[in-house]
């Protein structure tokens, strides 16, 4: 059986996420949790329908950009839905301007995505709600002329089974505005701050609360909403000074917290080394769940040989996804030049899932014929190397050469950004973590200075 390198090219796109409860996406999957410090997901799960199915839960899950978080999170809400929970899954950054992000922008984008979810279940009145929305639209009519979008029971006479879609719309309009218009955006959230606590009322009492009490009448066990991409917000200073990361989830945390469902948000993984993390623990009612690299090697460079296993599975089984592992195993060379490219391939991605394929990716575009050769992955990796080592300067040199030697990283500002910009990978094993160099830096000259 020949490979379709189409195929195997759209297989191993990068910015594929993969959706675990498709038949054709599952072929594709690899439990990387033996490696990586145990099942976080599971537990995740044991929390929400073991522990407090009746309680409102909150989590933050966090852990690098592209190192697989969506494809777990996806796996959960199935996981929780087949338990008959009701899940809300979104990407934040579909209704955010994620490099200026407030409280009521998360609040009021919860609200929509939940109020979208339960179309066909009909609540009370929303009065408070509507009057905090009625109170939006008045700041957008008295900045853009003609602008008339009516929400529900305020100035509308639609019947009391439209109200809900009616409430959604409204939101959906709002949002959208925020997003697209940031002289809006900030007219908008001045208007929203000090009610920010009537928001939070509002959601809770005229929808999460009544939305739960019909779907536990439906026969189910209660509302789930994750939240996912909210680990991408952007960094900038906000006009007081203020960090955007730490504003959102240092400063405004308890405002998270305090939706009555249960609640995933991501969170930037770089919040974990902010002089503000502590502050940030007492916010949550517990420590931010992290998702680390798959390790393919031990502190002190040997191979870590099951991590490079799941590793290579990872890459097989977007060629073979219909073999069993073994199998796919004698079928390397058909890739390959050789299983050492292979090896290669993976202990340069230093096991962070979206590198490898974004290295096998341009690999494929370079070579446009199997087996791929080991020369061109060099070439690629060289590429690379040089475009992540533009950004750096002699300070952040430094702290990797720091990292590299010690296997650690400190709280300063220094070491958020090289783990922001994935210069830095976390590895954990057996309730321990440690930390290295992203490999495809390991040969440039100002590391071993």
């Amino acid at each position: 059986m020949s490979i379709d390198l189409r195929a195997f090219f759209q297989a191993t796109d990068p910015s594929r996420t993969l959706f675990v409860n498709n038949l054709s996406d599952v072929k594709y999957y690899i439990d990387f949790s033996a490696v990586r410090g145990g099942d976080i997901i599971g537990k995740l799960k044991q929390k929400i329908t073991f522990f407090k199915p009746d309680e409102p839960t909150c989590t933050l899950f966090t852990g690098h950009i592209g190192c697989g978080k969506s494809t777990e999170l996806l796996k959960l809400q199935g996981e929780l839905e087949k338990l008959g929970f009701h899940v809300v899954y979104f990407e934040s950054s579909e209704d955010l301007e994620m490099t200026d992000v407030d409280i009521a922008d998360v609040l009021l984008a919860i609200a929509r995505r939940v109020s979208q979810s339960l179309d066909k279940i009909t609540l009370g009145e929303t009065n408070r709600f509507n009057e905090l929305l009625q109170g939006a639209w008045n700041i957008l009519n008295s900045e853009v002329t003609g602008a008339k979008v009516k929400v529900a029971g305020v100035d509308v006479g639609v019947t009391s089974d439209k109200e809900k879609l009616s409430l959604a719309f409204g939101i959906g309009e709002i949002t959208t505005k925020m997003k697209s218009d940031p002289t809006l955006r900030t007219k908008l959230n001045q208007y929203l701050a000090p009610r920010k606590a009537n928001l939070l009322e509002a959601i809770n009492r005229e929808l999460l609360e009544p939305a739960i009490a019909k779907l536990k009448q439906q026969g189910k066990n209660g509302l789930v909403v994750i939240v996912d991409n909210l680990d991408r917000i952007d960094n900038r200073i906000k006009a007081w000074g203020r960090p955007q990361q730490e504003y959102l989830f240092v400063d405004q945390g308890e405002f998270l917290t305090k939706l009555n469902c249960h609640l995933i948000y991501t969170m930037p993984l770089s919040l974990k080394f902010s002089n503000d993390y502590g502050m940030l623990t007492q916010r949550f009612p517990e420590d931010p769940k992290v998702l680390p690299m798959v390790p393919v090697q031990w502190p002190d460079g040997s191979v870590h040989e099951d991590g490079m296993a799941l590793m290579k599975q990872m890459v097989l089984a977007r060629a073979f996804p219909d073999l069993q592992p073994d199998e796919r195993l004698h079928k390397i060379t058909e890739i390959f030049d050789s299983t050492a490219t292979l090896d290669c391939l993976c202990r340069l991605s230093g096991g962070h899932v979206r590198d490898l394929l974004r290295l096998l990716n341009t690999w494929i575009m370079e070579e446009m014929k199997l087996p791929l050769l080991r020369n061109t992955l060099d070439q690629v990796v060289r590429a690379r190397r040089n475009e992540m080592m533009m950004p750096i300067s002699d300070e952040e040199w430094q702290l990797l050469r720091h990292v590299k030697q010690k296997k650690k990283v400190s709280d300063d500002q220094g070491y958020q950004k090289l783990i922001r910009s994935r210069f830095v990978f976390e590895y954990r094993d057996s309730g321990e973590s440690w930390f290295d160099v992203n490999p495809i830096l390991a040969e440039a000259r100002e590391l071993n200075n």
